[in-house]
């Protein structure tokens, strides 16, 4: 019953109003309901149409933009908050959401997940988390992360110059789901299964689910959690050298997260952690791929890979959008935004924004201000695994392009059926004669 009713209101309702709304020409019920407009094809162009008609819309359910200033602002405004599904409806029914609640599984963007919360648990949650990931201890796994891309591509070898493979199956899911598997101690003989559990829940993201793929995304949900609850006692009883041990073993008691807030946080760390990643990864090989031109100044200058994997995250941000609810009457680029309405930002919008990137739509891998994008989010909730994310990025598609110069784009590919995340389904390559030198190690970042 519960189940019904939480389908109903933060899926089968939104999904009503937004083909109706769709029918009538809403730009944001297009983006959500709309299959030709929808993220699983390109999205990009009716992100230009929201920025045309302003830098902040009035949606059928929410406001939205796709404007860069305006995106920045919002999400480091103390105006705003991170938030769930209910704040976009009417009382009653934020009050039969919260009944409907199910305590048993932990969601992505529900309490205590830190993408849900703000200070001062964000900031307890997130302390605690820092002290373990930091960037020195994500700089150090640099070196395993080479080994790691170098053993996979090696694997790739034994299918020969001339066979197809799907990328994303054989290597942009294997590399990021073997670092944050190292990283948090999952056993190699478990990556198999924790990665289905991530496919099934990708989709607990996006609004407007049909029935049975709500139900298999909560299936998936609580598979996850009670997977990982069994994880988490095996590592109090025999914790590693990994961060995640560190996290389950911190002994201040004033800190210390309680078993439901550890289980959201190292939830979210591993499900995030090779989710996103693989989606950039894909999303790099395809736009180099297509744009050969910029293959070749990579080729030139290798030492362009850092602001090659900065142009992919902004021509193909890995998440599209995020929201925030204000937290009081407030006002955005001139628009008045009622308390406990939310504000729609699409990231892949703002990453496309002619007034702050020329020839938006262009992809280049010298780009002087690639970096300016929007993709990790920003202020409080600006994403932890930032970093980790760029080396694996560079260092995946840099050894990719090393050992394989041949690579070429094979049969067509298919793209996920999500909005909130962007990526490759599969991509088929033909990857070519191998590269007869030996694959070249990324130097670290430069000392201050």
């Amino acid at each position: 019953m519960r189940s019904t009713v939480r389908w109903a209101l933060q899926h089968g309702l939104p999904r009503a109003l937004m083909r109706r709304a769709a029918a009538g020409g809403d730009l944001q019920a297009r983006l959500l309901a709309d299959p030709t407009t929808a993220a699983a094809e390109d999205p990009f162009l009716l992100h230009d149409e929201v920025r045309a008609q302003g830098p902040v819309i009035r949606g059928r359910l929410t406001y939205l933009t796709a404007t860069h200033s305006v995106v920045r602002d919002v999400l480091r405004s103390d105006d705003f908050r991170a938030g769930n599904i209910s704040a976009v409806f009417p009382w009653p029914l934020n009050r039969l959401n919260d009944w409907a609640q199910d305590a048993r599984i932990l969601h992505p963007i529900e309490p205590p997940s830190l993408l849900a919360v703000e200070p001062p648990e964000h900031t307890r949650y997130r302390r605690q988390v820092s002290r373990v990931f930091t960037a020195r201890a994500v700089e150090a796994l640099r070196p395993q992360v080479q080994a790691l891309a170098d053993g996979l591509l090696d694997d790739l070898l034994a299918a020969g110059p001339t066979s197809e493979i799907d990328l994303v199956a054989d290597y942009a899911t294997l590399l990021p789901v073997a670092v944050i598997a190292e990283i948090l101690g999952v056993p190699a003989a478990e990556r198999a299964e924790v990665l289905g559990y991530g496919a099934g829940a990708a989709p607990s993201l996006d609004m407007g689910l049909p029935w049975r793929e709500f139900r298999h995304v909560d299936a998936s949900l609580r598979a996850f959690d009670a997977w990982l609850g069994r994880h988490l006692q095996r590592l109090r009883r025999d914790p590693g050298d990994d961060l995640l041990s560190q996290l389950v073993t911190l002994t201040d008691d004033g800190e210390r997260l309680s078993e439901t807030e550890l289980r959201a946080t190292a939830g979210l760390l591993l499900a995030a952690g090779f989710e996103t990643t693989v989606n950039l990864l894909s999303s790099g090989v395809e736009l180099l791929l297509r744009h050969p031109d910029q293959v070749a100044v990579l080729r030139t200058d290798p030492s362009l890979w850092g602001n090659a994997v900065e142009e992919v995250l902004r021509m193909e941000s890995p998440v599209q959008l995020t929201a925030r609810s204000a937290v009081r009457d407030t006002e955005v680029a001139g628009m008045a935004v009622p308390a406990g309405q939310r504000v729609v930002t699409l990231l892949g919008g703002a990453n496309r924004d002619p007034a702050v990137f020329t020839d938006p739509h262009t992809f280049d891998v010298a780009r002087s201000n690639a970096r300016e994008h929007l993709s990790f989010s920003g202020g409080r909730h600006f994403c932890l695994g930032a970093s980790l994310a760029r080396m694996e990025g560079e260092i995946g598609l840099r050894a990719l392009f090393e050992r394989f110069p041949d690579l070429q784009l094979g049969a067509p590919g298919a793209r996920r059926h999500t909005r909130v995340l962007r990526g490759w389904q599969q991509l088929p390559v033909v990857l070519g004669a191998p590269s007869r030198g030996e694959a070249t190690a990324l130097p670290g970042p430069p000392s201050d």
